[in-house]
């Protein structure tokens, strides 16, 4: 058998997923493509989706703009992905396209695969730190994964609120509140796109003090090592690159379009080297 995969989006074209698919394919001894398939906002996204559904896709990821977009033109959707209200992964099956996010289960997987430990201890407390479409999948995820005390931290307290109003395990606070506290947190996960290039300098917050021990990870991955991890590194705390996200969460999609798990090992230093070129 031989799989089809693919990815809608726009801008695309310098995607790595491409790259990471055919890294999986290869691990788990399997026939396949993947392949981009750019929309273009101004053409019309339901002709470009029928032109989709003509090629007999296996499966496809979804990336900005379309992760909300495309819930419109699914058979089914996972409950999972209904709660964040957004779709990154396309499952086709029987003439019928399913929607999954894999986002934050993804990242969640990535921080205790780097980090292990923190999976005995769910009553770390964590501080999400932004309050857009990557916060809501990593919040849910971790509540999805048992952790029992987690702050969002917002520059806009209004977002951070309407993230976390329906969870009890949860608060919503300011940035400037959150500077106050961070002492108290365990995990510092960095959401926001602050600090990509070409704005490597910006910080979403300056780091003073830590904990003892404390875990940093920033999303961002262009570059991996960004001013925030530079100056929690810095204090002593343990890293964790935001590349591994865009690692695990295409595991996870892959799982899902085959059934199978592909082997991780030494996965992230790769993908590291090719993002340091």
């Amino acid at each position: 058998m031989s799989f089809t995969f693919g990815l809608i989006g726009y801008p695309i074209k310098h995607s790595l997923s491409p790259w990471i698919h055919e890294q999986f394919l290869n691990r788990t001894n399997q026939e396949g493509t993947y392949t981009i398939f750019e929309i273009n906002p101004k053409d019309s996204f339901a002709d470009e989706l029928d032109k989709l559904r003509q090629r007999n896709l296996d499966g496809f990821n979804v990336t900005v703009p379309y992760k909300e977009e495309i819930i419109a033109y699914l058979d089914e959707v996972d409950a999972y992905a209904q709660k964040i209200g957004a779709v990154n992964t396309v499952l086709c099956k029987d003439g019928k396209w399913i929607g999954y996010n894999t986002d934050g289960l993804g990242y969640v997987r990535a921080l205790e695969g780097k980090y292990p430990a923190i999976t005995a201890d769910k009553e770390k407390k964590i501080l999400v730190l932004g309050a857009g479409g990557a916060a809501k999948g990593i919040y849910h995820a971790l509540i999805e994964s048992g952790y029992e005390h987690i702050t969002v931290a917002n520059r806009t307290l209004d977002k951070a609120i309407a993230l976390t109003n329906q969870q009890e395990a949860s608060k919503a606070t300011t940035i400037e509140k959150a500077v106050e506290a961070i002492t108290t947190f365990d995990i510092i996960i960095q959401t926001s796109s602050v600090g990509m290039k070409p704005n490597t300098n910006d910080v979403i917050i300056e780091f003073r003090e830590l904990k003892q021990e404390v875990i940093v990870s920033d999303i961002v991955y262009q570059p991996l090592m960004t001013k925030m991890l530079q100056q929690a590194s810095t204090l002593g705390a343990n890293i964790h690159f935001g590349h591994t996200m865009l690692l695990y969460q295409a595991q996870y999609a892959y799982e899902i379009w085959t059934g199978i798990e592909p082997n991780m090992d030494e996965l992230d230093e790769a993908l590291q080297q090719v993002l340091e070129g």
